[in-house]
């Protein structure tokens, strides 16, 4: 895989379609609270995403040489099923923070951390937006349950981790027979369109796939939907909408897109998002703030 679409990969990382990701916090969060007396040595069933908000420790993490320091501002994933040690190493400064336990599952068939290969612990970016979220997030967690409020935040969070330490997949790791294989190549695949939905490479990406084409386009409609062509003329139409939102005419976003009828535009346009493209044009309105949509 090219450098070039190494960065597509990482860049698209948020738009991830929403239907291949299954989103489970195990639990209640862990309000980290470790003073200099502070020792665990544990394995847990699900991962781990451990973020520092105030004083230092260190960890040894099975599979991964030597001890790993971690502060204010980092964050970390603790694998599953990977036993671990953890200890304070500040300088009088109470250990605080968050610890969620979570699962990220990748068409309800696989792990989706698996197949990733990430770097840790990091330095979270934007830290001083991050920071008073992740405090708050520590503050209004129920001591018993989880919330969908909690759900929304902390993607927010594993979000701006990926960011961090995502160094790439693992594909070449599985076997193309693998259904783990096919899942993340179909996740692939649709980020690819999201991300570039005028470009020319989602067919040199299609080209690309180990897979007899007919085959994928049976399996990328079962987990997402729509037929690759399909999914990809959907982000067409979400781009237009967008554009339509500036101020465009239909004439001139149909002809963007390479459409050079515009009623056959709109009539495509209809089918996928239920509207005619002339209400998405903004318009200015002398009694409210003209209401602009966003399609991700």
């Amino acid at each position: 895989m090219d450098k070039k679409m190494d960065e597509i990969e990482h860049e698209s990382l948020g738009l991830i379609p929403m239907k291949s990701l299954s989103l489970w916090l195990v639990r209640s969060t862990i309000k980290m609270n470790h003073d200099p007396k502070w020792r665990v040595e544990k394995l847990n069933p699900t991962h781990d995403l451990v973020i520092c908000l105030t004083g230092r420790g260190e960890y040894e993490i099975e599979g991964r040489p030597g001890t790993v320091s971690f502060e204010p501002g980092q964050a970390m994933l603790i694998p599953a099923y990977k036993r671990f040690r953890g200890r304070y190493a500040g300088d009088g400064e109470i250990m605080t923070g968050v610890a969620q336990h979570f699962t990220l599952d990748l068409f309800e068939r696989g792990d989706l951390i698996r197949q990733m290969k990430l770097k840790d612990p990091v330095w979270l970016k934007n830290w001083d937006a991050l920071e008073p979220m992740v405090q708050l997030y520590r503050e209004q967690a129920p001591a018993v349950h989880t919330t969908l409020s909690q759900h929304h935040q902390f993607m927010v969070f594993l979000l701006a981790y990926f960011d961090a330490a995502f160094e790439g997949w693992k594909t070449e790791e599985n076997q193309p027979e693998s259904q783990d294989h096919l899942s993340m190549q179909i996740m692939l695949i649709a980020s690819r369109l999201s991300a570039d939905p005028l470009g020319s490479g989602s067919q040199e990406a299609l080209d690309d796939v180990p897979y007899n084409a007919d085959y994928f386009r049976r399996a990328f409609k079962e987990r997402i939907g729509y037929t690759p062509q399909k999914f990809r003329e959907l982000k067409r139409m979400e781009f237009a909408a967008n554009r339509l939102a500036t101020g465009m005419t239909v004439k001139s976003v149909a002809a963007e897109l390479g459409y050079t009828d515009p009623y056959f535009f709109s009539r495509l346009f209809k089918r996928y998002l239920g509207a005619s493209p002339s209400t998405f044009i903004e318009r200015p309105s002398q009694s409210r703030p003209p209401r602009r949509r966003t399609f991700t």
